[in-house]
């Protein structure tokens, strides 16, 4: 193949011309990627970005027939034909899913440009290039993704993919020579998001902690490791619409705005409007959009980081006071916050929450030297009092003490007033709604705890929130405003689904 694109404009021409498909180059939203840009970034991946980062995993977030499948198709084509050598996985999840990238792929190496590059002809899995390149599917299981040793993965509609066959997923690539060139290891996810705490949600927001997090810790257990997003919406890949239709009363106008006159997409402005006029408001901002899902299963939909997060305030103190979640393979929890009366007398005492701690795998008496060590390095004083799970009573079976005596022995006075679960609930979204509950910035990971922290969307009727991480934060939270409003009564509450 003496045709290799050198450059993103040469890549450009040789995906038109060979392969057949046109890809816009420029977003017309805001906040979005064009889709050409993906592909730059999966093709030429030692170029560093403008960040400076190269070679990083990637997520795609697009719409509905936004073309994700046929682009991943696309960047698997430019791999096989110009790294030799080269192993592809595409993973799915289901074994139908990923057919779907991998008979795009086998159509576009029917195509004249690459005829004679094929090793025998393409099995239902399997696609092999006398170079030594090879493309294979993986069916949406751990047992067929445990074991695999590959190059690149490229997992399409991620949101349909099981948790513990993802977490399997991150560890089959490795990097080495492709010809010439060094391929590095990646994983790549491509999906939309219409689950509100659906596996593309928690590897989104992985994605964008790691750009924002304090001293580089994420905030999130799953997801892609240093990995760069990509997003595009409906608009984004509209066909140009013709100068001539009338852009007053068209229903696309509030997303479009006049847009699709100057776009270069291949979706056309018709079939955008028809789809636009079967679905819901809710389904085309999700799906077609590409707007966060709606968080009706939140248990705490009051939280606004706008009103809720907050920088340290000038305010006289009037008491620190902490709260905290025993772990054992899940994370010991500890929050440190400050009280202070608002300057707006309505509001009245303010509980601002200024930082956090939340790491696993150690004993209860090494997770108190760390959280002595952190909040010395940043001058809090001792709090007067920690509120913490009743549990915390219970002697341990290998030591007879339990994590109550530990810490009092450590010095603190701790509270461990009983309290129903929904009491407590309610209480923490009284103080949300009233705004008497403030987080600082650096509390990174309790602020995503609050956001996601959710019902099960599957199981309506249970009234349990979901324990799948957010809970430890917010329990450690929970706990220290039942201690702290201890003697103020009891609440009147009613479902909260």
């Amino acid at each position: 193949m003496t045709l290799e694109p050198r450059t993103p404009d040469e890549l450009h021409r040789f995906v038109k011309v060979a392969l057949g498909l046109s890809m816009p180059r420029e977003p017309l939203v805001v906040g979005s990627s064009a889709p050409f840009d993906y592909l730059v970034h999966a093709y030429f991946e030692s170029a560093r970005d403008s960040c400076g980062a190269a070679g990083k995993d990637a997520i795609v977030w697009a719409n509905r027939g936004g073309g994700k499948t046929m682009l991943g198709a696309a960047a698997t084509l430019l791999d096989l034909l110009f790294k030799p050598g080269v192993q592809v996985r595409i993973l799915g999840g289901s074994l139908e899913q990923s057919s779907k990238m991998y008979e795009h792929l086998v159509s576009l190496l029917d195509r004249p440009w690459f005829r004679g590059l094929l090793e025998g002809q393409p099995t239902q899995r399997r696609v092999a290039l006398v170079n030594g390149s090879r493309a294979e599917l993986l069916a949406g299981s751990q047992r067929s993704v445990r074991g695999v040793r590959v190059h690149k993965l490229r997992c399409d509609e991620v949101e349909e993919i099981q948790s513990e066959v993802w977490e399997a997923a991150q560890m089959v690539t490795r990097s080495g020579p492709c010809g010439e060139k060094n391929v590095r290891g990646a994983v790549e996810a491509l999906s939309t998001m219409h689950r509100p705490f659906g596996l593309m949600a928690k590897i989104i927001g992985q994605c964008i902690d790691d750009t924002s997090a304090v001293d580089g810790e994420p905030s999130s257990d799953e997801g892609l490791d240093s990995a760069r997003l990509f997003k595009w919406t409906a608009i984004d890949v509209i066909e140009r619409c013709p100068q001539a239709r009338p852009c007053a009363g068209c229903v696309l106008w509030e997303d479009c705005e006049g847009k699709a006159k100057h776009a270069n997409g291949f979706i056309p402005v018709d079939d955008l409007v028809q789809q636009w006029r079967r679905t819901s408001r809710r389904s085309w901002s999700v799906e077609m959009m590409c707007r966060q899902p709606e968080v009706s299963d939140c248990v705490y939909p009051e939280f606004d980081p706008a009103k809720h997060v907050r920088e340290d305030e000038a305010h006289d103190n009037d008491g620190w006071i902490g709260g905290m979640d025993f772990g054992l393979r899940s994370p010991t929890v500890m929050l440190w916050a400050r009280l202070y009366k608002s300057a707006d007398a309505q509001v009245g005492q303010v509980l601002h929450v200024v930082d956090e701690y939340a790491e696993r795998g150690l004993t209860l008496h090494q997770h108190m030297d760390s959280i002595q060590s952190q909040g010395s390095m940043h001058g809090w004083p001792h709090p007067d009092w920690l509120g913490v799970d009743p549990a915390g009573h219970q002697r341990s079976s290998h030591t007879g003490v339990s994590d109550v005596q530990v810490l009092r022995k450590q010095g603190y006075t701790v509270k461990a007033r009983r309290s129903s679960l929904r009491d407590g609930i309610e209480r923490v979204r009284r103080r949300l709604d009233r705004q008497t509950l403030r987080i600082h910035p650096r509390c990174t990971r309790l602020i995503e705890a609050v956001r996601r922290y959710h019902f099960d969307v599957e199981r309506p009727q249970k009234q349990e929130p979901v324990k799948d991480g957010p809970d430890h934060l917010c329990d450690a939270l929970r706990y220290m405003i039942i201690n702290l409003e201890a003697g103020s009564g009891g609440l009147t509450t009613a479902s909260y689904l």
